[in-house]
């Protein structure tokens, strides 16, 4: 199957480049700045399936660039989504936790009423709407806390801030499912797939690492993983304060991703054992 992927030096990314023959596109040759651009990519390259797994991702900046997060995060998918319809393949359309307003402590139904609380997550619900709107046979795949060997995030930030120091301050009031950009690009390939034989499993759907976890503790278990003796001080969100208001319940329902295509939620601490020995290898 010949898919093609919005997005090439992003942490999943890199990860659909490492486990499938795919054409990934950079900036260079399709800017999420121009939806139209990015929609006569698709006519002209005419894939068998598209996954976007490019997006405006700076959750703060997003707060005084909105304008810009919008045409990337909501008006460039809506577009791809557009042309996929167009031409009868499936698009798949990663989105984020960050559509719900993080009340409560019970996951996230799919199905659940919406509420961002700021620019980036307004944008992205954007997007989720243009992607439906389309018509065409599509996956919306929510996910949060993403990490890997690639990029900035918060277990390489770990690494980094636990090697310098004996004790860290950390929110424990947040509480979500980290997820590996592997694991994510596994289940994106996988829906793909699925999609092209059976276009009714269209729709929204969430996919997040497994047990759900506060960023506290998930930093404590990247240190007992790494034999770092650094110490996790719990501190409430309002002791770590950010231009951006953060979600604090990001727990998601993930059941009908499972029973529609069949995949788990991935246990995270297997997969961040993964993570750390690849950041190990790639260490001169």
């Amino acid at each position: 199957m010949t898919v093609l992927v919005f997005g090439k030096t992003g942490q999943v990314a890199i990860e659909v480049q490492a486990r499938a023959d795919v054409l990934a596109l950079g900036r260079d040759q399709a800017d999420l700045s121009d939806p139209a651009a990015c929609a006569a990519v698709i006519r002209d390259s005419r894939p068998e399936a598209v996954i976007n797994a490019a997006a405006y991702t700076a959750v703060d900046q997003a707060e005084s660039e909105e304008d810009l997060a919008a045409t990337v995060n909501g008006a460039a998918p809506t577009a791809m989504a557009q042309a996929c319809a167009e031409l009868g393949i499936p698009f798949v359309h990663i989105s984020t936790d960050y559509v719900f307003d993080g009340s409560g402590q019970a996951p996230w139904p799919v199905d659940a009423r919406t509420g961002p609380l700021g620019a980036y997550g307004r944008t992205k619900l954007a997007g989720e709407e243009g992607v439906r709107a389309a018509s065409g046979a599509h996956a919306i795949l929510r996910t949060s806390w993403v990490v890997s060997a690639h990029g900035k995030n918060f277990v390489k930030t770990m690494l980094r801030l636990g090697g310098e120091r004996d004790k860290l301050a950390i929110v424990a009031d947040q509480v979500g499912g980290p997820t590996a950009a592997g694991d994510i690009a596994e289940a994106c390939l996988g829906i793909a797939a699925q999609l092209k034989d059976d276009p009714s499993k269209s729709g929204t759907y969430q996919f997040s690492g497994a047990p759900d976890v506060s960023w506290a503790d998930f930093a404590r278990e990247i240190f007992a993983q790494a034999g770092l003796a650094c110490i996790v001080k719990d501190i409430p969100t309002s002791g770590f304060p950010t231009p951006a208001k953060r979600p604090a319940n990001s727990r998601m329902d993930c059941r009908t991703t499972e029973t529609t295509f069949g995949i788990a939620r991935p246990d995270w601490r297997r997969s961040l054992s993964c993570i750390l020995k690849d950041i190990e290898d790639q260490t001169p």
